[in-house]
């Protein structure tokens, strides 16, 4: 049995998979708000109760996901947007609060591991899971481990700027990371309504863009054009640098239908090579990814 608990800032969601993936319990509670003592009797809690629900012996190890990374030279939380979590070390923390071995990992990465391991990119060699949402994430997998990187940070390519920017991309978008022109500042949810409003002056939603442009809508068509240009050429530089089997997108926009028939054919001006046979697929457990690769830290011998 492998237990599994995706720590959100809202939700905290946990889960025990039987060894051939099939979910023996699943349990959803409400993070506490800025709570960090609140939060470790959270996960403490819905550890044990899981265990309960499954009807299963005690299962010693725990995979957790959560926002932000351990710091390689303190252990600490940094880069959290739960920012109560930042500056503590969680894993000690948890550790004497669960009575279990612990490994964390960047909630990306382990929905990154999820889809390699039996999701959209299981068979295939190196996967490189997206998040496209809120925020813009990603992890990379090869031979079933992810590759977290000496800092820590492997798969954080939305913090890279945007590459081949255009005129029409000026100026460039300020990132909450501080910096100007990150791939997420442009592919993030709030990023794509913000380039719309910049450009039509219309204030819509994301679902309503999407809706408008399949309606017809030219403004919202132009919108979602350069929404997966910029996609392309991000993708373009991930595939000339680590050359993935698979990309697997995940995040609510990548529900987007379009995106799968449209971004493709756009490769192939960005990709240094005259075959593209990456694969760009749509995640197969969804939402659910993040919690499964939560569950997968331990017997893919990754995480902390």
């Amino acid at each position: 049995m492998r237990l599994g608990i995706d720590l959100g800032g809202t939700k905290t969601e946990g889960l025990v998979l039987a060894s051939d993936g099939s979910e023996r319990a699943r349990l959803r509670v409400a993070t506490p708000y800025d709570d960090y003592d609140g939060i470790i009797r959270t996960v403490a809690d819905l550890a044990d109760e899981l265990e309960a629900e499954a009807s299963t012996e005690r299962i010693p190890e725990v995979g957790i996901g959560m926002p932000g990374s351990l710091s390689p030279q303190t252990g600490l939380v940094r880069n959290s947007n739960s920012t109560c979590l930042n500056g503590h070390d969680i894993h000690a923390d948890l550790t004497r609060a669960t009575g279990r071995k612990i490994r964390l990992a960047n909630d990306a990465n382990c929905f990154a591991l999820s889809e390699a391991s039996d999701g959209a990119g299981s068979g295939a060699r190196c996967v490189f899971s997206v998040i496209l949402g809120t925020g813009v994430g990603g992890g990379l997998v090869f031979d079933g481990a992810l590759i977290e990187g000496r800092n820590l940070i492997g798969g954080e390519w939305g913090h890279n700027p945007l590459p081949g920017p255009e005129v029409i991309e000026a100026p460039l978008p300020v990132c909450y990371c501080g910096r100007a022109g990150c791939i997420e500042a442009y592919l993030s949810g709030p990023g794509l309504v913000g380039d719309h409003t910049q450009h039509t002056g219309e204030c819509l939603g994301t679902a309503e863009i999407v809706a408008a442009a399949a309606s017809g809508h030219l403004p919202a068509i132009t919108t979602m054009a350069r929404y997966e240009g910029r996609l392309a050429r991000a993708l373009a530089s991930v595939i000339n640098l680590v050359d993935p089997d698979v990309i697997v997108l995940g995040g609510g926009l990548s529900n987007i239908a379009r995106l799968y028939d449209n971004v493709p054919p756009l490769l192939d001006g960005p990709v240094f090579s005259d075959v593209i046979e990456t694969r760009i697929l749509p995640a197969r457990h969804g939402d659910s990814s993040g919690v499964r690769g939560a569950a997968w830290l331990w017997p893919q011998g990754s995480g902390c």
